[in-house]
Parts: structure tokens; C-alpha cells; sequence
């Protein structure tokens, strides 16, 4: 998830963009912030996509992530925050932007090379997971934190998270966890292992050689995978479409780490968690990126109305007491009728990606 606002101080352009040989560079530009996407960036960034989608002389699109700390960490949610608080609409205007360009992500016809280097998390996932060559570090920290602030893994995060092997994605999702380069490469989420003292040469190559071709080249084998060697307890705790039988079957398990997820899951909002179950199941249906988005834009805006979501960013951001006090407290008050209350029609509302897009349609197939 990411923010609707930007740096009024900022002096410095939000997004670089450069040329060079065949490649076009994005570099998202605000590193004291992590680099955290805001409504202007978002514009920067389809314009540019657009331009070079129909130029010759742009053979590979490059994103990467100024300063040291990572590619993007999400965005301002206090922004977000007041304008929920607040009843307004800017947090509305800015995912439908920011989910379009997620979806020209998706479709881009070039080859699209994201340096997923140290943190990427909500929307940073939105910007660079739905790339066709997404490149990881051992410095690389990726994951959807929103189940903990009373929303939902948008940017495609259902669509991404509903196709890894197994549950992992589900064990992911509920409960808000991060993970590593072997992680993100064995659940799908990331292509290729590049160490990061060779993201330099990579760059540079980048600009005059096949894009597959040059990442091949500096990338090593992937690191081992703590998820797929968890999977046993995994796959066999997260089954199903309900909640509290997960959070029941977690606490049965004799494993340490099964125990631990339990303890996050069952501080996660309530309503999110049945939700983001619902929505990860419809999701692993789904022919196509732009369906989920459809379906995350009226999550996303059933979330801004609900008060979990102002009290999740309040105990997690804002005050930092890590104390939210969820309405209503436990899994079993979210019923049926609850959950398909978010996942209902916006009328004249919808995003409507699914129903325009003339791409070529993705693989709904799971490993």
C-alpha cells in the first residue's frame, strides 16, 4: 500500500529518468522516505512507460530504488490515515492510478527489469513483482505488511501471493511476514539472484545488451528456501477458507514456527484476515492480474471505510502503542455476510481493468 501524498520540501524530483543506449532508467527517488510511492510518482511513471512503450530506440525498461535501504517501502499510511479519518477521496484517486499502472507493469511489452535491492514492501511489490525480469539481492526484504493495519495485500499482492506453492502465500498474507531472496524466488515473486556488488555492471550492460542475457550473466544460484522447507506444516495448517480452523490447526502444531504464526496471525485485524482469505482464494481463479485488481479496488475502498483501518495505522504508525483495538476483537464475529459485504459491486464505481484489457491473458496455474 502506498500514499496519496508527496514531499512538499522535497527539492529534488520524486523520479529520475534517464536514458541510456537502448535502456530507459527509473529511479525512484526519495530515499530518506525509502522511497515510498506517492500519486505524483505514480503519473511520472505510467508517462514514461507510455512513451517508451511505442519508441523503437527503448529496448528494456530498468526500476530501481535511490539510496541504500531499498528499492520502496510502501508509502506515507498517515497520509492515508487522514483521509480516511477525514472521509475523503484521495486515497480513492490514488490506488485507481496506482493500480492501472501496476496492470501496464504486468502487460508492458519490453522487457521490464526490477532491481528488487534491500526493502520492498506494498506498493514497492506493486511496481516491480509484476515485472517480467524481477532481479533479487541478499539484501532484499519483501513483503505485504497491510493484515497488520487493518487492509489488505493490494497491487496485485492476492493475485501474486494466491499462485505460490502451496499456502505459503496464504502463511504470508495472514500473517504479514517478509521475506528473503531464496523465499521470493521459490514462491514466485522474483526471477533471478544478483549479489549486490554486481548490480553496477549489471546496470551498465543493461543499456547495450539483451536485457535476459545480461542478468543472466551476474546472477548466481538462488539461496536456499526457508518457506518450501516449511511447507509440510504449512501447506497442512493454512488449507481451507476459514480463519479460526487456521489459527486452530496452527496452535495443534508441534512446530516452534507454527506457534509463532499463530501468535501474528491472531494479532492481525479480524475483518482483514477473513477478507484477505476470501480474496486469496477468488484470486487464485482469476485469468488475469487486471480481475484481481478489479477486486482489490473494492477491498481497498470497503477498507478505508472501516474503522480497523484507521485504528490499525494509529497503534502501528501513528502512536505506536502496537495495541490496536479491532471492531470486532475475534475472527468467529466475522461472518459471511460480512465479507461478501467488501467484495460487492461499485456500480459506475468499479475500476474496470478486466473489462478493457487486450493483453495477453496470464497462467492461473499454482506449483
Amino acid at each position: 500500500m502506498s500514499s496519496p501524498h508527496g514531499d512538499v520540501d522535497s527539492v529534488e524530483p520524486p523520479v529520475l529518468i534517464r536514458r541510456e543506449g537502448h535502456a530507459a532508467y527509473v529511479v525512484l527517488n526519495r530515499p530518506k522516505a525509502i522511497n515510498a510511492l506517492t500519486h505524483e510518482m505514480v503519473g511520472i511513471i505510467r508517462s514514461a512507460l507510455e512513451e517508451w512503450a511505442d519508441d523503437d530506440e527503448v529496448r528494456t525498461v530498468v526500476l530501481t530504488g535511490a539510496g541504500e535501504r531499498g528499492l520502496c517501502a510502501g508509502g506515507d499510511i498517515v497520509a492515508l490515515w487522514r483521509d480516511a479519518k477525514a472521509g475523503g477521496t484521495e486515497a480513492a484517486e490514488f490506488w485507481a492510478d496506482e493500480y492501472r499502472l501496476n496492470n501496464l507493469v504486468k502487460h508492458y511489452p519490453k522487457p521490464y527489469v526490477a532491481v528488487m535491492d534491500g526493502i520492498v514492501l506494498g506498493g514497492g511489490i506493486g511496481l516491480s513483482a509484476h515485472g517480467s525480469i524481477r532481479v533479487v539481492t541478499e539484501r532484499s526484504s519483501i513483503g505485504m505488511p497491510e493484515t497488520g493495519i487493518g487492509f489488505l495485500p493490494d497491487v496485485g499482492g492476492t493475485w501474486l501471493l494466491s499462485r505460490a506453492p502451496g499456502e505459503t502465500g496464504t502463511h504470508l498474507a495472514l500473517t504479514a511476514g517478509s521475506v528473503k531472496a531464496g523465499d521470493a524466488l521459490a514462491i514466485g515473486m522474483a526471477d533471478h539472484f544478483v549479489p549486490s556488488e554486481r548490480l553496477p555492471a549489471l546496470l551498465d550492460a543493461l543499456a547495450t545488451k539483451d536485457a535476459r542475457e545480461a542478468v543472466v550473466a551476474v546472477s548466481d544460484p538462488a539461496p536456499p528456501s526457508s518457506l518450501v522447507a516449511a511447507r509440510t506444516w504449512i501447506d497442512a495448517a493454512y488449507a481451507g477458507d476459514d480463519v479460526a480452523v487456521i489459527l486452530d490447526r496452527l496452535r495443534a502444531r508441534p512446530e516452534e514456527d507454527a506457534q509463532k504464526a499463530a501468535g501474528k496471525v491472531a494479532a492481525k485485524s479480524p475483518t482483514s484476515l477473513a477478507v484477505t482469505l476470501h480474496a486469496l482464494r477468488e484470486g487464485a481463479r482469476y485469468k488475469d492480474l487486471a480481475e484481481a485488481l478489479d477486486t482489490e479496488y473494492r477491498l481497498a475502498l470497503r477498507f478505508h471505510a472501516h474503522p480497523d483501518f484507521v485504528e490499525g495505522i494509529r497503534a502501528q504508525v501513528v502512536e505506536k502503542d502496537r495495541n490496536p483495538q479491532w471492531h470486532p476483537t475475534s475472527v468467529g464475529e466475522v461472518g459471511p455476510d460480512d465479507v461478501a459485504a467488501f467484495f460487492a459491486p461499485l456500480g459506475d464505481a468499479e475500476l474496470g481493468l478486466a473489462a478493457s484489457l487486450t493483453g495477453t491473458t496470464a497462467s492461473t496455474d499454482k506449483e
